[in-house]
C-alpha cells in the first residue's frame, strides 16, 4: 500500500520577505518546504542533498545567477520554476522550456504553475 506524502519543493529565495510568501503558497498548495536556501552555496547543497520533487528559484541569488542549481535538478530529474523580476528573456536558451513565474505573481497564478510542475513530476515517474 502506498502512502501519500506532501511533495518536497526547494525555495531558493534571497529576499526574506518575498521568500515567506513562496514558502506560504508552496504550503498552501499542499507542499513541504525544504529551505529555503538565500544564498547560492546552500541553493547547491540542497539540490545535491535533499530528496526533492520540485524547485522554486529565484533567477538571481545574491547576485550569483541560479544555472548551476538548475544543471543539478536537471541532472536529478527535478522539475523547476524560474521566478524572477526581470523580464524571462534573461533566461538561457537552454532553459527557456522551464516554467518562470515574473515578480509579481498572483497566488491563483502560482497555485497553476505549482500544480502544472508537480504533474510533470508526477508524469516523469509513471514513465520510469
Amino acid at each position: 500500500m502506498q502512502t501519500f506524502r506532501s511533495p518536497r519543493v526547494l525555495i531558493v529565495e534571497d529576499e526574506i520577505l518575498v521568500s515567506m510568501l513562496i514558502e506560504d503558497m508552496v504550503c498552501d498548495c499542499g507542499g513541504q518546504v525544504v529551505g529555503p536556501a538565500a544564498t547560492f552555496e546552500q541553493a547547491i547543497a540542497l539540490a545535491l542533498e535533499e530528496d526533492l520533487d520540485l524547485a522554486i528559484l529565484d533567477v538571481n541569488v545574491a547576485g550569483l545567477v541560479v544555472y548551476p542549481v538548475v544543471d543539478i535538478l536537471r541532472h536529478r530529474g527535478i522539475p523547476f520554476i524560474f521566478v524572477t523580476g526581470y523580464d524571462p528573456s534573461v533566461v538561457p536558451e537552454r532553459y527557456r522550456h522551464a516554467r518562470v513565474l515574473l515578480k509579481p505573481f498572483s497566488h491563483e497564478t502560482f497555485g497553476e504553475t505549482f500544480d502544472a510542475a508537480l504533474s510533470e513530476r508526477v508524469g516523469a515517474l509513471a514513465i520510469s
